[in-house]
């Protein structure tokens, strides 16, 4: 982009030189066509400049503002997600089970107390009578809905599979994996959700979208997908930077 800046610039002055140029030694039945037609250029060069420097500015500012939008929902599926293992014990891959769960689910309210009793054991072993051990109890207090704990009255988890409204391809939807690997003598569940980022920014600019899907940088989405989980390691954190996080 600075090489494109630079021959832009350098054809402006360029052209400046031409009009003074002409000035001195056109005939001056001639000079008129050819001075309007330099200014012309000249216009619409310093308009091809100023562009090529707001486009990219206008592009990040509506990319940073999809990007919030298909965060946030990938958030909510995260929570969705490690909701639906804590109470079924594993992940899933399809939305409309996901969806359905959240509607019907419920936690499970406990609470632990310690306590101290006698160690009957221990005292038989020893031939005493006042050993004693600790122990704690799960009590069951009551259930809690899965909807009113992540999402209260929205309704935005009907909506979990396809990117927010306003943003993007609307026909576009997020992709949903789940499973498990192996972890030493244990299967570990795993999930993963992911968008394309040219899903999201369909209708920016081509050009721009193509960079931004071969970007690294610690401050940007890296590669061609935002996604959240993995299918290849415990983490269920996304691969946004944290400026992204909704919940910061």
């Amino acid at each position: 982009m600075l090489q494109i800046l630079l021959t832009v610039v350098g054809i402006i002055a360029l052209t400046i030189v031409l009009v003074k140029l002409i000035d001195k030694f056109i005939p001056a039945q001639v000079k008129p066509v050819l001075i309007i037609a330099l200014w012309a250029l000249i216009g619409y060069l310093a308009y091809s400049t100023t562009m090529s420097i707001y486009k990219p500015i206008l592009f990040n500012k509506e990319k940073e503002k999809r990007y919030a939008k298909v965060i946030r929902n990938l958030e909510d599926i995260r929570d969705a997600q490690l909701a639906h293992r804590t109470v079924t014990g594993k992940f899933t891959d399809s939305f409309e089970n996901l969806i359905k769960f959240v509607d019907t689910a419920e936690f499970t309210i406990t609470q632990r107390k310690d306590s101290t009793i006698i160690d009957k054991e221990a005292n038989k072993r020893f031939g005493l009578t006042t050993m004693t051990k600790q122990i704690f109890v799960i009590d069951t207090l009551g259930t809690k809905p899965v909807k009113d704990s992540l999402f209260k009255t929205s309704n935005r988890y009907k909506t979990l599979m396809k990117l927010p409204e306003g943003v993007g391809n609307p026909d576009a939807r997020f992709s949903l994996k789940a499973g498990t690997i192996e972890q030493g003598d244990f299967q570990i569940p795993v999930f993963e959700a992911t968008i394309n980022k040219n899903d999201i920014l369909a209708g920016l600019d081509k050009d721009l979208i193509e960079e931004e899907n071969h970007v690294i940088s610690v401050e940007g989405v890296n590669g061609s997908q935002i996604k959240v989980g993995s299918m290849e390691e415990v983490n269920v954190a996304g691969n946004w930077p944290k400026l992204y996080d909704s919940k910061q």
